[in-house]
């Protein structure tokens, strides 16, 4: 026996009775377990059926942001893809032209932006480092896909739906941050 734990017991070495020479009685006992989890509540969901809440504090797949207005909120600072420890955003900026003040909320904005979901660890630095609240990790997660090359999600798919064109689909992108933001 372990004086540091008291944990470990001693082995009986007497000999087995004729009924546990039968094993009878530990059958009995595993098919009573057995029997007991039949009434005990199942912990798994049908999950297309069912979707479990998710955690406060739970990063799921990037959104890019558009103000009220609907103009994007990313300025191709370059933030985001620096503070990524996994180096999965790619982006590359662009001048505003005349004409385009609806699309864009700055002079700059970012023409190409990427983030290879393979690479990403759902780490929430990018949202951290982004001065201009252009990116945010949803409560949505990445699906499954059988080819690499449908994990690299390029703008159009990150960009949160207008929200004076579809503000269904935009209040439903926002999530909880919607109840947050009015809550503050």
């Amino acid at each position: 026996m372990s004086t540091l734990t008291n944990k470990a017991k001693a082995v009986d070495r007497s000999p087995m009775s004729f009924m546990e020479k039968m094993y009878l009685p530990a059958i009995a006992k595993g098919m009573m377990i057995t029997f007991s989890h039949i009434f005990k509540k199942k912990p798994t969901i049908n999950y297309p059926e069912k979707q479990r809440p998710f955690s406060p504090v739970f990063r799921g797949l990037q959104i890019l942001n558009r103000d009220e207005e609907g103009r994007e909120n990313c300025t191709a600072c370059g933030l985001c893809a620096v503070a990524c420890p996994a180096e999965a955003i790619t982006m590359e900026g662009a001048e505003r032209l005349p004409g385009e003040e609806h699309l864009y909320r700055e002079e700059k904005y970012a023409a190409k932006y990427e983030i290879n979901m393979l690479r990403c660890i759902f780490c929430g630095l990018c949202e951290e480092a982004c001065p201009k609240d252009a990116i945010y990790l949803s409560e949505t997660f990445a699906p499954a896909d059988y080819q690499r090359k449908q994990f690299v999600y390029n703008k159009q798919e990150l960009l949160i739906p207008h929200p004076k064109e579809n503000p269904e689909a935009y209040q439903k992108a926002l999530g909880n941050r919607a109840n947050k933001a009015t809550s503050n």
